[in-house]
Formats: C-alpha cells, sequence, structure tokens
C-alpha cells in the first residue's frame, strides 16, 4: 500500500498562529503551503528568517477570492484556516510584537469605544465580519468544491481558529460573534458530507514569552486562577460563580445568539480557561489536520487541545514530557 504524502494549505501561515502551525506540521513529515495576501515567508518580530521557512511553499492569495489559490486545494489533505484579528485596528498586532504596553491599551480601548458608539463607522475591510468569517467561508466553500488530486482513505479536515468568549468587554462583542457565526456556516456546508469533516478549534489566551512578551504576565495570572478555581469544590462560592450568577441576573439571551448576553460570563470563562502556548494550539491543530485522525471533529477546546498533545499537571502521570506543560 503507498504511503500518503499529507500535503496542508495553511491560510495565513506567515502569522503568529499560522507559523508555528507550519513549522510544527513540516517536523510531522507534512508537505506545506501557505497563502496570504502578501505571500511573504514568515519573519520572526525582529525580522529574522528560521532556517524551517525555506521548506514551505509560501504563496500570495486572497482568502476572499478562491480564484487565487482554488489550484492548491486538490492536493491538500487538509485546510486550517488561521486568518483572523483581535481587534479591527490592525496596530494591536505590531503593539503586541513590540511589547508596547501603552498603544496596544489605546487600541484597544478605541476599538470598544467605537464599537459601542452606535453612530460610528463599522469597519468592512479587514474587520472581524471580513477576516474572522467571510474569509474562512469562502476558503471552505472552495475546499468542498475540489476533488482529490490523489486517493484519501479518510475525510479531508478544514480546521478553522476559532476562539473561547473571553475577551470580553476589553474586546467587542463582534469578535466572538463572527467567530460563531463562521463556524456555525462551515457545519452547515458539512452537512451529510463523508469526504470532509470539520474542526473548530477553541484556543484561549494564546501566549508566547519570546514573540508576544506582553501576554505572558496575563497568561501567569489567568493559569493561576484556573488552577485554583479548579481545586474549589463544587458548592464553595468562586469568583467566576459570582460572575456568572451577576450574569444570569442582569441579563438575558435574544433569540437566535451565538455567544451568552453578558460579557460577564466571558470574565468568568477567562478566570476558569486556563491560557495555552501557541505551540500547543498548533500541534493540536497538526493533529486534528491528520488524514488518520477522523476521530477529531467538532469543537476541541483548550482541555481537549491538552489530551490531544498528551499534555499533563505536574503530579499527574506523565503523557509526552517533551512538550511541557502550557
Amino acid at each position: 500500500m503507498e504511503l500518503l504524502v499529507q500535503k496542508i494549505v495553511v491560510v495565513g501561515g506567515n502569522g503568529f498562529v499560522g507559523s508555528a502551525v507550519c513549522r510544527l506540521a513540516l517536523s510531522r513529515g507534512f508537505q506545506v503551503t501557505s497563502i496570504s495576501s502578501s505571500g511573504r515567508p514568515y519573519m520572526t518580530p525582529k525580522g529574522h528568517s528560521p532556517a524551517w521557512t525555506s521548506k514551505v511553499d509560501w504563496q500570495k492569495a486572497d482568502a476572499l477570492r478562491p480564484e487565487t489559490y482554488r489550484h492548491l486545494l486538490p492536493g491538500a489533505t487538509a485546510v486550517v484556516h488561521t486568518l483572523g484579528t483581535l481587534l479591527e485596528d490592525a496596530r494591536y498586532k505590531a503593539a503586541l510584537n513590540k511589547g508596547d504596553l501603552g498603544a496596544l491599551v489605546r487600541v484597544a480601548v478605541e476599538g470598544v469605544t467605537k464599537s459601542g458608539n452606535p453612530l460610528a463607522e463599522r469597519s468592512t475591510k479587514g474587520g472581524y465580519d471580513e477576516l474572522n468569517r467571510d474569509s474562512a467561508l469562502r476558503v471552505c466553500e472552495a475546499f468542498l468544491e475540489s476533488a482529490p488530486s490523489t486517493s484519501v482513505p479518510h475525510p479531508r479536515a478544514f480546521v478553522y481558529v476559532s476562539a473561547e468568549d473571553i475577551f470580553r468587554p476589553f474586546i467587542p462583542a463582534r469578535y466572538i460573534e463572527s467567530k460563531r457565526e463562521a463556524e456555525l456556516g462551515i457545519e452547515r456546508m458539512m452537512i451529510g458530507s463523508t469526504t470532509f469533516r470539520g474542526v473548530f478549534v477553541r484556543p484561549s489566551l494564546i501566549y508566547h514569552p519570546h514573540f508576544r512578551p506582553l501576554t505572558s504576565p496575563v497568561a501567569a495570572l489567568l493559569d493561576l486562577s484556573a488552577s485554583l478555581h479548579s481545586k474549589v469544590p463544587p458548592a464553595v462560592p468562586t469568583p467566576s460563580g459570582l460572575f456568572r450568577t451577576l450574569a444570569w441576573l442582569t441579563s438575558r439571551a435574544a433569540p437566535g445568539s451565538l455567544v451568552a448576553p453578558s460579557p460577564l460570563d466571558s470574565v468568568a470563562n477567562a478566570l476558569t480557561i486556563p491560557p495555552i502556548h501557541v505551540d500547543h494550539v498548533a500541534e493540536a491543530i497538526c493533529i486534528a489536520a491528520d488524514n488518520a485522525r477522523e476521530d477529531v471533529s467538532g469543537v476541541v477546546d483548550v482541555q481537549e487541545m491538552r489530551r490531544l498533545i498528551g499534555w499533563t499537571q505536574k503530579g499527574q502521570p506523565a503523557g509526552n514530557p517533551s512538550l511541557g506543560s502550557s
């Protein structure tokens, strides 16, 4: 029997999460193609090109225009969509890369203020709807229309990098709403399909101590909070429980809403869901993209990501010691 050569297309492969996916997919023996608006290889925040980038096929394409990348899809055993934005103002990415806390706060405050003003103009080009939702739906639609150029034994995976609802009220609600709308749209496209499977990876706060230094102290605090909450007996009141109670008392879900109505629910989630290292997210994505892992489908949350990569806490039975802890 001929060994299947796995080929994945990573949408946004030169970004923070996408680059980690490309690197770890190569280490698993995958052939990797990245598509992005620039087509440029990944570079570190200091402008360095790691050696592994020479092994990726970097392609320039527009996720919203399938004609620019449709020819790459028949040869793909999986597609990973990492394109997205946490804030509609793209300046936040530069602030994160430079570790400029002041600039990051200013951009975040401006974003929340604008989203709360009904008279403010909503950004469409490069905004939540376009990057978080529409781009994923267009790529998925094109992938579903493609016929594999070689025999593929199991359903081909479309892996969409979504998110946990943990950032409100500091990030506009439209961020998580657009992610959930993308999930729902992909799920609808997959109904009845036996040759494709959808995977929705929902990380919490993704951190990296060197490439995103501002995320490390926040991640440490959230990790401590999640750890403490996990040790509290169910009958004992907790801060997250208080936030959920207040949310229940003050808000009611609107018909058809895809997210919890109150930002207090989001705060409670942030206190109980541990952050996760970008390499752990990427490793879980690569496992989900593996054509042999047809058992991985639907929502993959942080707990499931940890299970997939063999992550264990100190004092528990060892899983994969090379991964360490998040």
